[in-house]
């Protein structure tokens, strides 16, 4: 019982650090050759974990060749154009302003319910809400709505917005980070006081705090609904 649990330990952070190595993707944006190698992945992983018989050693080696082909293979990708189409193959246009482009669908082996499905999924019902459709290499589908049925920007009415920032986390599970204060230039005790303001007395209350570039605070409470507060702010958000 100790084998097992001493080999399945060793498999876990071997395979662990494969996938960090692979980088950070969910599978639905994989390549198809990254799927394939994950999945070999998950076969080849349990093998070391049962097989006493089999020294451990003979069962990472196989898991740290497929990481080498990963490897190989995306360098390869990133150096050639030629390549990369292989491996990926290429964004398909399956529909434009003509329509919907069935023989595209044929070529993907995809049928009309399907596309369908997909384009729901993108926030459009309608086929006459869409100029252009693309399957991107890793299945998903990207949508450029027709100017009529697009989101209005700030540039189509001359809107002047003020710069993009993102927020910034002063408190997570109940713990300060007096690094985002120092880099926000938000102090403790301005912090403090408008936890009080919405009624936190004690830090490990709160689940979460942030700050964004107007100085307008969220406040999420473990067991509370959120409050919002806001301060004269003067500090530089992270950008």
């Amino acid at each position: 019982m100790f084998i097992f649990i001493v080999r399945s330990i060793i498999t876990y952070f071997i395979l662990f650090i494969i996938l960090r190595i692979m980088g950070k993707r969910q599978v639905a944006e994989l390549q198809p050759f990254e799927l394939v190698i994950t999945l070999m992945l998950a076969e080849l992983a349990v093998l070391p974990m049962q097989e006493t018989g089999l020294s451990l050693f003979n069962g990472i080696v196989p898991l740290i060749t497929l990481v080498t082909i990963h490897y190989l293979l995306s360098l390869l990708g990133r150096k050639s154009i030629f390549f990369r189409k292989v491996i990926c193959g290429q964004p398909v246009i399956v529909i434009n302003p003509n329509g919907v482009q069935y023989k595209k669908l044929k070529e993907l082996n995809m049928n009309i319910n399907e596309l369908q499905e997909s384009l729901r999924n993108a926030g459009y019902f309608s086929f006459e809400q869409i100029a252009y459709a693309i399957v991107e290499t890793n299945g998903k589908i990207s949508v450029l709505p027709k100017s009529m049925y697009r989101e209005i920007q700030p540039n189509d009415i001359h809107l002047k917005v003020k710069k993009e920032a993102l927020d910034v986390s002063l408190i997570i599970d109940g713990k300060i980070l007096k690094r985002n204060l120092v880099r926000c230039n938000v102090k403790e005790k301005t912090l403090i006081k408008e936890l009080k303001k919405a009624g936190i007395f004690n830090i490990k209350d709160v689940l979460f705090v942030s700050i964004n570039q107007n100085g307008n605070f969220y406040i999420q409470p473990k067991n509370l609904k959120y409050k919002t507060s806001s301060i004269c702010y003067k500090g530089g958000v992270l950008k």
